[in-house]
């Protein structure tokens, strides 16, 4: 008979919890939306390559700034999180907008028609590695331990990549049901309400700190 400590089952409560809490800041429908709205459409193997290569540039930033987010954004460039939260939430709020008020959240350039260009930006960063996720990794791992939270991210992600590689089959039953138009929509008015809520919290914490 196997015997599961308290501790054991306390730890990966939170893990469960955490990656849940990943998962949503990255929110998943966003980028299977963007992918199975994407004029013209993408092939099964085109969006599994983009999944792919978005999660791994993701993972690998989300990484460097767990492990050394600190060091990086304060001593190397002078950055305070507060403006990594108003620069991002700006980002963001444009890239909702556009859902809103054309009903898609990304365009193919014509100069740039390959579709892998945004395996990296958008959608790489700063919709799966966004300054709301680095900030949350950043301050996880100082909290719980750099293996714990890269543990969380990475299942976060793997959650994530899983539906991003199925966007084509997820989009044809919305579809079916004349619901991706709307939740387009919708997803982008969440997507500009997280990145407006983003800049009022770097904001504030930018106020707080002046006037000390």
């Amino acid at each position: 008979m196997i015997c599961i400590s308290t501790d054991a089952i306390m730890e990966l409560n939170i893990l469960i919890e955490a990656s849940i809490y990943f998962l949503a800041l990255i929110n998943p429908a966003s980028k299977v939306l963007l992918l199975s709205s994407m004029h013209p459409p993408l092939s099964r193997k085109v969006v599994w390559s983009i999944s792919l290569k978005a999660t791994l540039a993701a993972f690998g930033i989300l990484v460097l700034l767990a492990s050394f987010g600190h060091v990086i954004l304060t001593d190397l460039f002078r950055i305070e999180v507060y403006s990594l939260r108003i620069s991002g939430g700006i980002i963001l709020f444009l890239f909702g907008l556009k859902a809103v008020q054309q009903g898609k959240f990304y365009e193919l350039d014509p100069g740039k028609p390959h579709p892998d260009s945004l395996s990296i930006v958008p959608l790489g960063a700063p919709l799966i590695a966004g300054p709301g996720t680095i900030t949350a990794s950043i301050a996880y791992a100082s909290e719980h331990g750099i293996l714990p939270a890269l543990t969380a991210l990475l299942l976060a992600l793997v959650i994530n990549m899983i539906l991003m590689m199925f966007s084509n089959q997820i989009g044809k039953i919305l579809e079916k049901i004349n619901a991706t138009g709307p939740l387009i929509r919708i997803t982008g008015l969440i997507v500009s309400a997280v990145a407006v809520q983003m800049i009022c919290l770097g904001l504030n914490e930018w106020l707080a700190q002046s006037h000390h």
